[in-house]
């Protein structure tokens, strides 16, 4: 299904092989095998995690792809990250994942043998020139990748040939769901026996597992979080060089994303370097901007582990040190908003609870300023919603291998349903006062404050796992006053 054909695998600019050279290559390597204790992290935990997503569909077979590379430009591919749910039943995060498979198949009785199919390490022998001709996945090019017998010492997992997929797929046994849209070699292969609700189910099934952390996930999102901490403080420290810069947004980019390469697997989602007005556009990655000292600076960012857990926090800096008057004030109303969601958080209350506890807080303030013309308990009823013109986004999400975590798991399990111990969020209330908007004073224009931090769900309520990143202006204004010296 996957063996290269040279040719169509070597770039314009190679050079012709000669028949020498292609003997040569095939002679006098010597052995490199992985540690015989090798295992994948969290190798203990991943046997359970397939047994409840086998329990969920006893007697069907069951496809994860990890996906495939796509083409950034011409014969550059971008970096390769394996599906999560890929990632979560198996452990294997690395970019030699590439088109590799995970099959649930029955097992006779109410179970599955999960099978990993993969595209194994190309032998050195002669026969195949794949190590140093393939440029997508030879071992000269692309770097190393187990063989068959070393994937199964990671993993615990039987593993075959990727080749062998497409036979075992076209031997239709029963029942069969993939996890469609992540593998378009995959899709094909099922194509016209999958069935689209049944694959549906799949993806909300494995969204739903994901809800609740166990422990040594919450271990590797308080990695994610410390990387975080220590990739804010390398920005601050950053500050003065980025303020002489014409990009100095893109600067602190590039700050932030050396830490988060060096302490893990990068970032885990494209990080929102947004100074001045720029703040109020929700999703700003073009990073592009001067920075002003007079302005305020919204990072949204978050380091990525190399088990591809991932942080997600905002702070919003005052660019000189020191918040001025009317910065103090929209800070300290989306602050207290932030306080009022995450006391909210518990054990049994209703995911929106921490949100609508967030957004009383930001209407009563807009109405006490005059911005709102209505009362907030009026701008509150759903026939309404006008104080929404300044706070537009939801005010958190689940978190853990996707920044948007278990975005797949229906509505009665996450949007309406409650929260429970183990589950990992953010609270991240913001207030985005666009400078064009008449119905603000000048003075309020083009400010856009949000606070973002990560917790996880206790039995007494919410532990704030990003507390060593200071949230209070007074906090703040001395953290960043020690970093700067």
């Amino acid at each position: 299904m996957t063996r290269p054909i040279p040719s169509a695998n070597t770039g314009s600019h190679d050079q012709p092989i000669s028949a020498a050279l292609a003997a040569f290559m095939g002679t006098s390597w010597a052995p490199t095998p992985l540690p015989e204790e090798a295992r994948v992290p969290g190798h203990r935990v991943m046997p359970a995690r397939r047994a409840r997503l086998s329990a969920a569909f006893p007697g069907e077979r069951l496809i994860v792809p990890a996906g495939q590379l796509k083409v950034r430009t011409n014969d550059v591919d971008y970096r390769f990250r394996p599906h999560s749910a890929f990632a979560w039943l198996t452990g294997l995060t690395g970019e030699e994942q590439v088109g590799n498979v995970l099959v649930l198949e029955p097992d006779g009785g109410q179970g599955h043998e999960p099978v990993l199919y993969l595209r194994p390490r190309a032998p050195r022998d002669g026969v195949s020139d794949e190590f140093y001709r393939d440029r997508r996945y030879g071992e000269f090019w692309a770097g190393r990748r187990p063989d068959l017998g070393e994937a199964a010492q990671l993993t615990g997992l039987r593993t075959e040939h990727s080749d062998a997929l497409e036979k075992v797929l076209s031997l239709r046994r029963g029942a069969q769901r993939v996890l469609g849209g992540v593998d378009p070699v995959v899709d094909d292969l099922v194509d016209g026996a999958g069935d689209g609700v049944a694959d549906a189910e799949l993806a909300a099934v494995l969204g739903e597992l994901r809800l609740i952390k166990d422990a040594w996930e919450i271990e590797q999102l308080q990695l994610a979080v410390d990387s975080t901490t220590l990739a804010f403080e390398d920005v601050v420290r950053a500050l003065p060089a980025a303020l002489r810069h014409r990009r100095g947004e893109r600067w602190l980019e590039g700050v932030f994303n050396l830490r988060a390469r060096a302490e893990g697997n990068g970032i885990g989602y494209e990080s929102i370097v947004a100074s001045g007005a720029h703040a109020g556009v929700l999703h700003w990655i073009r990073n592009n901007g001067a920075l002003d000292p007079s302005q305020l600076l919204l990072l949204d960012a978050g380091v990525e582990t190399d088990t591809l857990y991932t942080a997600d926090i905002t702070r919003t800096l005052p660019l000189s040190g020191t918040f001025s008057p009317v910065q103090r004030q929209v800070y300290e109303l989306v602050l207290a908003a932030q306080q009022a969601g995450i006391a909210a958080l518990r054990p049994g209350a209703r995911y929106r609870d921490f949100h609508e506890a967030a957004m009383v807080v930001l209407a009563e303030g807009l109405a006490d300023w005059g911005v709102l013309r209505i009362p907030a308990e009026e701008a509150l009823r759903p026939g309404s919603g006008l104080y929404r013109r300044y706070t537009l986004c939801s005010s958190g999400h689940m978190l853990g291998l996707d920044m948007h975590d278990c975005a797949k798991a229906r509505a009665g399990t996450y949007l309406d349903g409650v929260l429970e111990v183990g589950q990992v969020l953010t609270v991240e209330p913001g207030l985005y006062l666009q400078r064009d908007d008449l119905t603000l004073p000048m003075e309020l224009r083009g400010i856009g404050v949000r606070i973002e931090d990560d917790l996880v769900i206790t039995e007494d309520g919410a532990r704030l796992m990003s507390s060593a990143l200071p949230r209070t202006v007074a906090g703040i204004e001395e953290w960043m006053g020690t970093l700067l010296g």
